[in-house]
């Protein structure tokens, strides 16, 4: 005969055993929290769309897969953003008909266009949660930092105008289109500096692009135009920074004004003169091509053909080929003006973020959304994101 204290030991046994194979019953088939769907919306120049990156590469990539690794999110995106897009304003129309590629400069669609565009992909705006935006270089023209002859205040003026009251115009459009969503604006870059390199063939470049802005300016030294250029870029880099930051401060200003959860906020990129164009550890995209062939580009124009290193500049020149194609009785002066175009659409990625330089967009964006992480209420759905995180 069993004695009570043996038979309590096995009922103790028995209702352990129990009691375990139940909870791993319950974990089997306890449902799995799901990811909630988080919009994001893309909206920009070539900088954010990311000129010359394959997808996975691209700035607003990067953010996309931290979002849905750290967050619990399922990032679903919608990118307007494309090279050579301006400002403009909102119902401004376009020239013609557009068949647009991301990677060909165009005008149009303007950031204002893309904002409607976004809203007739979309439909439900107030289910948008972040918008990444940049925009104001080619209102301001980036070629103007190429050329020697433009002076430092010249540029600094021009920042000042495009990058300051239409930004804020249109970083209002935003936050009202979009109720319920957060934004970042991000930074542009120094193009030149004093580590870009200064060998021949940058010498040539420099004179190429150099146009005296009246008949009488003396043409500076090799020197003197790498000292203007690199004045010019960082004035460009500091002023434009000086006024985003305004432009998002304002902002910001009138949605505390009205009650709004949402706010603004803006990315400097980090960008050290040893990450300019043609320096050591730059972080643009350059040319593929010997010093000799890129000599011989230059002093045959054009007939010489150079490629960028980017990632896509094969598929580009199938784009440019198609965008710029031989029209109907086309003449001499056009066919020399498609030419050109032609030979700038294949160089388009030159001076634009390369993958290390999208690592550095991504991490300034990245840095002001945990910002917006640590605020309670941040998404659209709290609850639902919580319930996700477990």
């Amino acid at each position: 005969m069993k004695s009570a204290s043996s038979s309590r030991f096995q009922i103790t046994i028995l209702a352990v055993i129990v009691f375990a194979f139940t909870a791993a019953i319950q974990a089997q088939t306890a449902p799995t929290a799901t990811p909630r769907d988080f919009n994001l919306v893309v909206l920009g120049d070539s900088i954010l769309w990311g000129q010359g990156l394959k997808t996975e590469h691209k700035s607003w990539h990067l953010v996309k897969n931290w979002l849905e690794e750290n967050q619990h999110v399922r990032v679903r995106e919608n990118v307007q953003a494309h090279a050579g897009a301006v400002i403009g304003s909102a119902g401004m129309a376009p020239p013609r008909a557009l068949t647009l590629y991301g990677e060909i400069n165009s005008a149009w669609p303007t950031l204002h266009d893309q904002v409607d565009d976004a809203v007739r992909a979309i439909g439900d705006t107030s289910q948008v949660d972040l918008v990444l935006v940049d925009g104001c270089i080619n209102d301001v023209n980036a070629r103007r930092f190429l050329n020697a002859g433009n002076s430092s205040q010249i540029i600094e003026a021009l920042a000042r105008e495009k990058c300051g009251a239409p930004v804020e115009d249109l970083l209002q459009r935003i936050t009202t289109t979009f109720p319920n969503a957060h934004t970042v604006l991000t930074g542009y870059y120094p193009v030149i500096s004093e580590r870009t390199s200064r060998d021949l063939f940058m010498r040539a470049l420099a004179k190429r692009f150099y146009a005296a802005l009246s008949p009488e300016a003396r043409r500076p030294s090799d020197k003197e135009m790498f000292e203007r250029l690199t004045a010019m870029s960082n004035t460009w880099y500091e002023t434009s920074n000086r006024a985003l930051t305004t432009a998002v401060a304002r902002t910001n200003e009138q949605l505390v004004a009205r009650g709004s959860r949402q706010r603004v906020y803006f990315a400097r990129i980090p960008f050290r003169p040893e990450h300019a164009f043609a320096a050591r550890d730059s972080r643009l995209w350059g040319f593929d091509a010997t010093t000799i062939r890129k000599m011989l580009a230059l002093f045959t124009l054009g007939k010489v053909s150079l490629q960028a290193n980017d990632e896509v500049s094969g598929r580009r020149w199938s784009m440019c080929e198609d965008f710029f194609r031989k029209q109907p009785d086309e003449t001499d002066a056009q066919k020399r003006a498609r030419k050109d175009n032609l030979m700038v659409c294949q160089l388009a990625a030159i001076a634009h973020p390369n993958r290390k330089g999208a690592v550095m967009y991504a991490d300034a964006i990245k840095e002001q959304v945990q910002n917006l992480i640590i605020t309670a209420g941040w998404l659209r759905n709290n609850t639902a994101a919580a319930a996700a995180a477990q």
